[in-house]
């Protein structure tokens, strides 16, 4: 029999004033891997109970128990290593009763019981079986749970303490362990916060507080109380459509509890307490289904039903909560629309279109904007002619009658229309079919124009029919009056102009050559359009359709291109010769082919089928082109004879090839050919543009005296120059060399011996400077240098005036010497001294004067002539002595 240990839960259930049933809310037994038939669990205790009509009752059918509370196995149970569980119920007829819930638990290793009940620990490591405490019960002051003893309190004097959540860790103080090893709890605890508590006791000796035993981990389980009701957790709003046979589902409710999952706590009945008379629902799985067929949208589309959710089972005792279902009936199309008038009428003046003639009103019981709603309406008689068509409004759901092509009243002054509504979707679950209404249409009549006798009319014409032969009347009539009487006839189209109409009687006579062949016919139809006028200005428009009929006014032709024979080695050429005939059967093909009779007897022409032939050659001819006459005949003999071109020659890819002695520029050898052409006119056109812009060469107009006069953009008197600035060499070495710039201010070396010309030209502040530079004389003279510039003027002149006038070179080869002469008589005489003569900055005046140039430049005889100054006239003079003066 297995070992029990029962825990001392009994009087914390027991509370005080409650006559219903009691038992302990749970008990742990432990009990070997395999139970046999019959083998003893435990006793139920039990307490306030009438004994007469307590019924005990277990949720395991493995289980049963007896009148007197034994609990035992009904067949071979299994009990796993996490154990089994099941509930015991006990319920009499004075309360609600209360649940016993029993745990089997079995351990792998063995387990001793001390004598004194307490759990001790071993050198052998165990772990002790979870203690357990009841949820939610109050303890007025600390409750011994149990006590923990370890092996080495039977050789030291020990004490113990305990640590974890509960401790000393949240939730504080929880539990406590006093220095003996007494468990105890201090406070109630809520197993949906706290389901379980790991702790760890340790031993250590009272007198070293040295440790004496490895730490030892206790598992305290809260034993689960049914203190939450169930509550829903999806939307309580389902669907269903209306007429739903019985049992079709509606929808699943689904709800939880916070208590021990796999108890009776946990356990959850569905009912409904409202609707009950339409719907029912699975107790176990909350699933509800229809209990009728009569669901009618349009009579009631929510139901709204009352749906308690109950714990412990369904009974009495359980907890419970209550929630209101949304239950929406879905339509279908079981109401067809209806006309809210018997019939209608509308009326349209003739010949008008695309008018609105007619709304027409329904209603419909079924939902709104939805497809068993919105309607669709068919024209079911009356519109043979397809005059009208009919539309739906999408905003008020009405019919719209529309005229969609001309009435005539002479023809139809009344027509009588079957109108029919239907709905997008089909009708279902009703007998009822699709309603029609009659529309009465009345046509106004009008005054219109004339009418042609058709709308179309077709003739047959032959081409080439003679100019001005009669090939049909068009005639028109008033619609009014059926007379022709006053209508006039004019053509509005006639793309080739081939035809003529009568004004006043519509006959239609030829006016040009009719073609078959030409562009202006299509499949052999030729279309032309009328118009009829009457008095009043209306009009009316016909076509004429006119089928032209082929006659054999083509004879078959030959390509007009040359045709192309291979020349083979070793055998004679043959190739295809294909005719075409612009007629139509039975004018054309089959051909005849053949020759002439005086044919050369060169070559010889077979027939190949309907249109083509061979031609053949009956000798050898040598590489060129051939005139081949051939007479080709249509089915009717009509023919003519035609030249074909032949050429024979070498052929690639059956084309002729050029002579291999030939050659031919391709198109990079004929740019290769332009080219020169394009840079010689490029060349020309370069010599041009030189030409035109080439600087004006200007005269340079030199007096008896061999001077100059140059421009000047001053009048004003020249400035002094101090001679102390001026840095002159006296004599011209050989430092002045070929290509070089010497010298600066008026610094210059001339040599005409060995012909070097030199010297730097600026201008700063009225002093003008010089910069030519030479090889030497015979050079310059030759023309190397075209022109320059002098005393700082842009004015430019050619050599070939210098070397036109001796004088003109005498005076740059004297000027040379005369400048350093004067330069130092400058630089060792008093300040006075170069006074009298000093460079000054004149404005050009024109060409020169008789006076000569001015200054110390001048040509003259020798060093110490100057005469010439006396000769200046009145205004130099003058200019002279204010220069002079200090």
């Amino acid at each position: 029999m297995a070992n029990v240990l029962l825990f001392n839960v009994c009087a914390a259930l027991m509370l005080s004033g409650v006559d219903s049933c009691l038992i302990p809310s749970s008990v742990f037994v432990i009990v070997p891997n395999e139970l046999r038939p019959g083998s003893l669990i435990t006793t139920v205790q039990v307490a306030h109970c009438d004994t007469e009509s307590t019924r005990l009752t277990s949720s395991d059918p493995s289980f049963t128990v007896t009148s007197s509370g034994v609990v035992e196995t009904s067949e071979a149970v299994s009990v796993s290593a996490a154990g089994r569980t099941f509930s015991v119920r006990a319920r009499d007829g004075s309360g609600p009763g209360s649940e016993m819930v029993v745990h089997l638990v079995h351990r792998a290793t063995s387990k001793k019981q001390s004598p004194s009940g307490f759990l001790k620990r071993f050198k052998r490591r165990w772990s002790p079986p979870p203690f357990n405490i009841l949820e939610n019960t109050p303890e007025a002051q600390p409750r011994l749970i149990d006590k923990v003893v370890s092996d080495s309190e039977a050789q030291f004097e020990v004490y113990y303490t305990i640590s974890g959540p509960g401790v000393d860790q949240p939730p504080v103080g929880v539990f406590s362990l006093d220095r003996t090893g007494n468990l105890f709890v201090h406070t109630q605890v809520d197993r949906e916060e706290f389901p379980q508590f790991k702790l760890m006791v340790r031993v250590f000796d009272k007198v070293t507080n040295q440790e004496k035993d490895e730490p030892l981990d206790i598992t305290i389980d809260v034993d689960d109380v049914n203190d939450n009701a169930p509550t829903f957790t999806d939307k309580l709003q389902c669907s269903v459509p209306e007429q739903s046979v019985v049992g079709t589902v509606v929808g699943t409710m689904k709800a939880k509890d916070r208590d021990q999952v796999g108890t009776l706590h946990t356990t959850i009945r569905y009912s409904l307490k409202t609707g009950l008379d339409l719907f029912v629902i699975h107790p176990a799985t909350g699933v509800i289904t229809t209990k009728t067929n009569t669901l009618d949208r349009e009579v009631k589309d929510t139901h709204l039903v009352i749906v308690e959710i109950r714990d412990m089972d369904g009974a009495d005792s359980g907890l419970f909560n209550t929630g209101t279902v949304t239950i929406a009936v879905g339509d279908i199309n079981d109401n067809p629309p209806t006309f809210t008038k018997t019939s209608y009428e509308a009326s349209i003046p003739e010949n008008e279109m695309e008018k609105l003639i007619l709304r027409i009103p329904i209603e419909d019981k079924d939902l709104l904007s939805s497809p068993n709603w919105i309607s669709k309406f068919v024209i079911t008689k009356g519109n043979e002619n397809g005059n009208f068509r009919i539309d739906t409004d999408p905003k008020t759901n009405e019919g719209l009658l529309y005229v969609s092509k001309p009435l005539d009243f002479e023809q139809s002054p009344n027509v009588k229309l079957d109108i029919m509504a239907r709905n997008e979707a089909d009708l279902v679950g009703t007998r009822a079919q699709w309603m029609s209404v009659p529309v009465n249409v009345n046509v106004i009549d009008v005054d219109e124009g004339p009418q042609f006798s058709a709308p179309t009319i077709r003739l047959n014409v032959k081409e080439n029919t003679a100019n001005g032969s009669l090939i049909g009347t068009y005639t028109a009539v008033d619609p009014e009056t059926k007379s022709s009487a006053g209508i006039n006839y004019f053509k509005t189209t006639d793309p080739a102009s081939w035809i003529n109409v009568d004004k006043n009687n519509g006959e239609l006579r030829v006016a040009n050559t009719i073609d078959r062949e030409s562009n202006f016919v299509q499949d052999g139809i030729y279309n032309i359009t009328m118009r009829a006028v009457d008095a009043s200005g209306k009009t009316g428009t016909g076509t004429v359709i006119i089928v032209v009929e082929d006659v054999n006014d083509n004879f078959p032709t030959l390509p007009s291109r040359e045709l192309v024979m291979c020349e083979k080695e070793g055998e004679l050429g043959s190739m295809l010769v294909t005719a075409e005939d612009m007629d139509q059967s039975p004018f054309s093909s089959p051909f005849s082919f053949s020759l002439p009779s005086d044919h050369d007897g060169l070559w010889s022409l077979t027939k190949l089928n309907d249109t083509s032939a061979m031609l053949k050659q009956m000798k050898e001819l040598p590489n060129g082109q051939y005139p081949v006459p051939v007479d080709v005949k249509d089915l009717q003999g009509f023919s003519k004879i035609q030249t074909a071109t032949v050429r024979i020659c070498s052929c690639r890819n059956n084309e002729c090839i050029a002579n291999p002695n030939s050659v031919s520029l391709g198109p990079m050898g004929i740019l290769a050919l332009l080219l020169p052409l394009f840079l010689l006119l490029l060349l020309g056109l370069l010599l041009g543009i030189f030409c035109l812009t080439k600087d004006e060469k200007k005269d340079i107009d030199i007096g008896d005296s061999g001077g100059i006069l140059l421009k000047s953009n001053t009048e004003s008197p020249g400035e002094e120059v101090d001679s102390s600035l001026i840095n002159v060499p006296f004599t011209v070495t050989d430092s002045v060399v070929k290509d070089s710039v010497k010298g600066g201010g008026l610094n210059s070396g001339w040599v005409a011996n060995n012909g070097t010309l030199g010297g730097q030209t600026s201008n700063t502040n009225g002093m003008y400077n010089y910069d030519v530079v030479t090889s030497d004389l015979g050079r310059f003279n030759s023309g190397q240098y075209n022109h320059f510039n002098y005393a700082g003027n842009s004015e430019g002149f050619d050599n070939r005036y210098l070397t036109q006038d001796s004088t003109l070179l005498h005076n740059w080869q004297t000027n040379g010497l005369y400048l350093n002469k004067k330069v130092a008589f400058f630089g060792t005489e008093e300040d006075g001294r170069y006074a009298e003569d000093v460079v000054h900055r004149y404005v050009y005046e024109g060409v020169s004067s008789a006076a000569g140039s001015v200054g110390c430049c001048s040509d003259i005889g020798d060093d110490n002539n100057l005469d010439f100054l006396n000769g200046l006239g009145p205004k130099f003079k003058t200019l002279g002595e204010v220069s002079g003066m200090k």
